[in-house]
């Protein structure tokens, strides 16, 4: 059987309900940049230092649960977690818009980051179950879209909702569709190749043989302990914890910065956040098939979050001058940010075997998410204290600068296949 067309099989399969699955979780925590720019904080009596925490306190619950989930996901079943996770986290952010005090609201949103903590690093476990290495960049890639090519539409649509009904509305409508697809994933996932009827026994065998035949190439580690007190998991570690606080403070804060440089309303403000992640859906299109073309991992990744990062200074440099030029630079930042992700969660399962890929990779999600808590939080702090978003823009470059010498530091552990060509 040949290659070719088992591709082509898993891809049309697997890809659609891996994509819809994230994008829905990605709705559910960054619509909460909208609810802020249109009024949530009036109406609740919070401030602008409580505003940042509610918008990071999602992140904190996500920081706790990545690895026992993660560790379930791959020891039992990711249908199953996924599945419940889907109906909670659905249930959770239709619950936000029908709170009247702080401290539910609180509770929701660290009760929100629970239910979605293990649901990506899951999902990355699952594609290294049907995708073999020489595709791993373009199948995260397809994953991770689920964030900008959501936030592109859920940038409009949230400003149309919030402007149509209000922000209380907008949280009950978006969390119905979770709860909906959970149904849908139940019945269209298996977590194995060999649990489908839509590949043939040689299908499933070739697919087995790859897969078995990349991790001989791959230095045994005896358990997680070993496999997380590894030198470049410690480093991806932190590389990540960095970027997180960039990508973050961005996602959580555009809406807000952009009414803050410009007059405009929430609809316009919806249409102009929604354009860097256009920019982002096209650079990770690019960079993972690139990426998968040379299976260079490094060369994909520190030079576009330095790119970022310079982007950001230009943004804060201009400032209020030319508010256009300004927002040149943030569409240039946030796709350089994002355009990365594939080739970076590609680099866990060709560096360590399959018993501890999973958990590896969760531990490095958990202190991403970590990250995000403090950029997310940071961030609004700074444009609330400061009274202008220029503070903020230097935070998250100089973290992305941070994120880029770590990124240089991670060696190629000497396998068959190295993480660089050289």
């Amino acid at each position: 059987m040949s290659k070719v067309k088992l591709a082509a099989k898993r891809w049309w399969f697997i890809m659609p309900i891996i994509f819809i699955s994230y994008s829905l979780a990605y709705v559910d925590r960054s619509n909460f940049s909208f609810a802020s720019a249109a009024g949530i904080n009036d109406d609740l009596g919070i401030t602008k230092g409580m505003s940042s925490l509610l918008g990071a306190l999602f992140f904190l619950g996500y920081f706790f649960f990545q690895i026992p989930g993660t560790i379930y996901a791959e020891r039992r079943s990711v249908k199953k977690l996924v599945f419940w996770c889907l109906l909670l986290w659905g249930g959770f952010a239709s619950l936000t818009g029908m709170v009247n005090s702080i401290p539910l609201l609180a509770v929701i949103r660290f009760m929100l980051g629970i239910v979605e903590a293990a649901v990506m690093p899951a999902l990355l476990v699952y594609i290294s179950n049907w995708f073999t290495q020489s595709e791993r960049s373009r199948a995260n890639t397809f994953l991770i879209l689920g964030n900008p090519v959501t936030v592109l539409w859920m940038s409009v649509l949230s400003g149309y909702l919030i402007h149509a009904f209000g922000w209380r509305e907008m949280f009950i409508f978006e969390g119905i569709p979770a709860v909906i697809w959970a149904v849908f994933w139940w019945f269209l996932v298996k977590d194995k190749p060999e649990q489908v009827n839509w590949l043939s026994k040689e299908e499933k065998q070739a697919l087995a043989d790859a897969l078995a035949k990349e991790q001989e190439n791959i230095k045994a580690v005896a358990n997680y302990g070993q496999a997380f007190r590894s030198r470049n998991v410690i480093l991806l570690c932190l590389q990540y914890f960095t970027w997180s606080i960039g990508v973050y403070g961005f996602v959580l804060w555009l809406p807000s910065i952009l009414r803050a440089g410009k007059s405009m309303g929430m609809v316009e403000a919806g249409w102009l956040s929604s354009a860097p992640y256009l920019a982002a859906t096209i650079a990770m299109i690019v960079v993972s098939w690139a990426s998968d073309k040379m299976q260079n991992r490094k060369l994909f990744i520190w030079p576009l979050l330095l790119i970022s990062a310079i982007a950001f200074f230009g943004s804060w440099a201009i400032g209020q001058h030319n508010f256009w030029l300004s927002y040149g630079l943030l569409v240039v930042a946030g796709a350089a940010m994002y355009a990365p992700y594939g080739p970076f969660f590609a680099i866990i399962p060709e560096m360590l075997p399959k018993n501890v890929s999973g958990g590896a990779m969760a531990l490095i999600n958990s202190l991403g998410a970590l990250g995000s808590f403090f950029g997310s939080w940071f961030v609004g702090y700074l444009n609330g204290s400061t009274g202008s978003p220029a503070a903020s823009f230097i935070f998250m470059a100089v973290s992305l600068l941070a994120s880029v010498g770590l990124t240089l530091m991670v060696k190629p552990e000497k396998t068959a296949t190295p993480l660089e060509a050289h």
